[in-house]
């Protein structure tokens, strides 16, 4: 009797996600994505005046709204691309972990500071679950 039966699916930090971890992050990826681009990105690239108003009292001038709104857009953008979407998450978490400290230190509360620590979460979420498409950007295997 042989016993040629297929190995199980390498559960390894390279492994690709389950079906339903896969369809999940889809999910969240898909509405963070739309999220970014629409929300957050598109007011400061179009120079809403709440975004204008909120850099100002940052003390940042246009040039910096702006960059942020492009990082937002590429990360939300990134979030849809599957090959892209790992490292979209970490940027993006980045961006997250610097309005958060902004937030908290800087503005003394003119923003909410609980929106970004959420949002770190969720991009958290997505960077771990697709962390072997992170990895295959920066190696050899595909």
């Amino acid at each position: 009797m042989s016993t040629d039966t297929p190995a199980p699916e390498n559960t390894t930090a390279g492994a690709r996600p389950g079906r339903a971890l896969n369809i999940t992050l889809w999910i969240l990826q898909g509405v963070l994505g739309a999220f970014f681009v629409i929300a957050s990105a598109a007011p400061k690239l179009f120079g809403q005046s709440d975004a204008v108003e909120g850099f100002e009292v940052l003390g940042a001038g246009d040039w910096f709204r702006i960059l942020i709104g492009v990082l937002e857009l590429a990360g939300g953008i990134g979030l849809v691309v599957p090959r892209l979407s790992g490292l979209a998450a970490i940027g993006l978490g980045l961006l997250m972990i610097g309005a958060a400290y902004t937030n908290a230190f800087i503005v003394d509360g003119y923003w909410p500071v609980a929106t970004p620590l959420i949002l770190l979460v969720i991009v958290a979420f997505i960077a771990w679950g697709r962390r072997g498409e992170t990895r295959r950007l920066f190696t050899r295997e595909g």
